[in-house]
């Protein structure tokens, strides 16, 4: 599959799939997976090749209620996961937020379910923990969707390159700032995150019911320093130095759909396109950019998300 070629397109000019009627709606399943002496609530429907689906901050596995019951409903077993911190049983003693850690938990999953090579589709940083375990153990997988986030690697080692994309992550060293961030994301019911939410897509009125179910996971025991800790364990490894050229540029060797919200307000969408090396994709790269939304574009458009992303899985099965 190396010489697949890298392809763009625009979300809504995706028209319906084969005709397909998506309209039942399956039966969900709640699931406890589990990492060690860590447990993780999940939510699955449908039966089929296995799409595993992966959250990101700040959010949680509900973020996937538009996609779960479109997938099942397509033919297949749609899981999404709630990620390392984001409920008291998933809080490591050790407070191991990096992204080995991540990684090894999506693996464990893996094992769990026996599903042998799965899809993942993740949003934000579950879209950078899916291209690092695509990277780490790619006979686990069969095709990764990255939402929101590109390449970490060259996220990571070049975004601070583009002014304007330096300017909208400020808030990963605000969050270095221990105990003090914490009290600024609780103060006034949380008025920080729904700010990010409102910044990172604006022109979205995201329903109060959207916002009031991310809000009642961080408030539950320890998730805000969890979620934080993903962010500190992100930036503490480059006290030595930025990731070298050779590190930051690790191969994915399986397909890989990266999109993009054509107005996000937290990954500019013209920044995420240029971090998109080709070279880094051994097995092709295909790039959406879903007009009319921004970074919680699986939300946004979901008719427009599904699509795409629906035909992606069909392709790659």
């Amino acid at each position: 599959m190396g010489d697949l070629p890298r392809q763009s397109g625009q979300g809504d000019e995706i028209g319906a799939i084969g005709g397909q009627s998506l309209s039942a709606q399956p039966t969900t399943q709640q699931l406890i997976l589990h990492h060690g002496p860590l447990a993780f609530s999940a939510a699955a429907m449908g039966e089929g090749p296995l799409v595993l689906c992966l959250h990101g901050f700040p959010d949680n596995a509900n973020s996937f209620r538009h996609q779960l019951p479109f997938l099942a409903a397509a033919g297949y077993r749609a899981v999404a996961v709630t990620l390392r911190g984001y409920e008291p049983s998933s809080q490591p003693a050790d407070g191991d937020y990096s992204m080995q850690a991540l990684v090894a938990d999506v693996l464990a999953w893996v094992e769990e379910l026996d599903a042998g090579p799965v899809h993942l589709i993740g949003h934000d940083w579950g879209a950078a923990i899916a291209y690092s375990a695509a990277a780490f153990a790619p006979d686990k997988f069969r095709s990764i969707a990255a939402l929101a986030v590109p390449h970490p690697g060259r996220f990571s080692a070049e975004a601070r390159r583009h002014p304007k994309q330096a300017l909208l992550s400020w808030y990963m060293l605000f969050f270095q700032l221990r105990g003090l961030s914490e009290r600024a994301v609780r103060w006034n019911n949380f008025a920080l995150l729904k700010r990010l939410w409102n910044k990172w897509s604006p022109g979205w009125d995201g329903p109060d019911a959207v916002m009031e179910d991310v809000l009642a996971t961080f408030r539950k025991p320890g998730v805000l320093t969890a979620s934080l800790g993903y962010y500190r364990a992100a930036l503490g490894r480059k006290k030595q130095g930025a990731p070298s050229k050779s590190q930051a540029a690790f191969k994915l060797t399986i397909p890989v759909l990266a999109m993009s919200g054509e107005e996000d307000g937290c990954v500019d969408s013209e920044v995420f396109e240029q971090l998109l090396y080709d070279e880094d994709y051994t097995a092709g790269l295909k790039f959406e950019r879903v007009r009319g939304a921004g970074h919680f574009l699986h939300q946004e458009r979901p008719d427009a998300c599904n699509r795409i992303l629906l035909e992606w899985l069909n392709s790659n099965d």
